[in-house]
């Protein structure tokens, strides 16, 4: 939580028990950073606020499994400009499961660097490819909502298809060098602080040794 009214609620959802992470400030309106399974919009009615936006970090099943429904009920989904091309396409992974996704398209996109403002949020983009083409993080105030990109004490992924091992160190060093010790939001685990990762996460560690 930041501020007098703001919160912020993990709700693992889906399959793989995406983090899906609900952050409202008025206590009626709120943003959804990725959303892995339609139980998340439960969540919320059960808190009595709407989701005016859904911003995912990448396009993979496992982060998007609610957006379908949540567009449903009149949420604007939106998607880095990279990632919103695999969003209904075998590359983002559904078939692996078995389980059947509704297609469906992003609102919006954006870019590395984009501010986007909901409610009285405003949420900076910042570019972290490697675990797909289109990954992003998102800067909210003193939190830093990393998807599969960094994670407490590991990284993410890079075999899967548009992964890429040089540009995900790449992305772990430029997450390295923003200034202030934020509180790190995962796409999956638990929350922990970029000073600690800095500290301790080999994959942190490693990036920051590389030269630019």
């Amino acid at each position: 939580m930041k501020g007098e009214s703001m919160q912020i609620d993990i709700v693992p959802a889906g399959l793989l028990q995406a983090n899906s992470y609900l952050l409202t400030k008025d206590n009626k309106n709120a943003v959804l950073i990725d959303c892995g399974g339609a139980e998340v919009l439960k969540f919320a009615e059960s808190k009595g606020l709407k989701i005016g936006a859904v911003l995912l970090t990448h396009g993979h099943f496992d982060h998007i499994g609610g957006c379908a429904e949540a567009q449903e009920a009149g949420a604007k989904i939106g998607c880095s400009k990279e990632d919103a091309k695999i969003l209904s396409s075998n590359e983002n992974l559904s078939g692996m499961t078995g389980v059947p996704m509704k297609k469906f398209n992003a609102d919006f996109t954006f870019q590395d660097g984009d501010t986007l403002s909901f409610f009285g949020m405003d949420f900076k983009v910042i570019s972290t490819p490697g675990h797909t083409r289109g990954s992003v993080s998102f800067l909210f105030e003193d939190c830093l909502f990393t998807g599969d990109t960094l994670f407490y004490g590991s990284a993410g992924r890079t075999d899967f298809p548009g992964g890429d091992e040089n540009e995900l160190f790449s992305s772990l060093q430029k997450l390295s060098l923003i200034v202030g010790d934020l509180k790190v939001y995962p796409g999956h685990g638990k929350a922990t602080s970029l000073d600690r990762e800095r500290k301790y996460n080999p994959y942190v560690r490693l990036a920051m040794s590389r030269e630019e």
